[in-house]
């Protein structure tokens, strides 16, 4: 999960300079390609071992752990992040394409998204307080 984390904080913040760059056609072609490398090669396979070792978890606890409501709540946000994973390819298609018309400040903010919701997956992995 660690690797996946790590791409999804860091590509926006590749998104933030690469909407940026508008007239430098070689530092966008480093850019795609950065983007690229990061989603596919990194950033997918350590969203798809994430999942796998979380549903092997879910078996080894016998499935007992799915009737905790901290659980429950944790699953779904960790589908909000592989959504956000899903949203951030398809900004990679849109760069690659240069069709891109966010700004920036977009970028920024979405950089944030999922610093906050590691924050309350790992507050209900840790207390369990539901």
């Amino acid at each position: 999960m660690i690797s996946w984390l790590a791409g999804l904080l860091y590509l926006p913040r590749i998104f933030v300079y690469h909407s940026e760059t508008k007239d430098n056609l070689e530092q966008m072609n480093t850019f795609n390609i950065m983007e690229k490398k990061l989603y596919n090669y990194i950033m997918m396979p350590a969203m798809l071992s994430t999942w796998f070792f979380g549903f092997l978890l879910i078996y080894i606890l016998d499935f007992k752990i799915l009737y905790d409501l901290w659980f429950q709540i944790k699953i779904i946000l960790v589908i909000f992040l592989t959504y956000y994973h899903f949203f951030l390819g398809s900004c990679v298609k849109v760069f690659s394409i240069n069709q891109n018309v966010k700004s920036s400040k977009f970028y920024r903010i979405m950089n944030e998204v999922p610093t906050v919701l590691l924050i309350f997956i790992i507050f209900l992995a840790v207390f369990k307080p539901l």
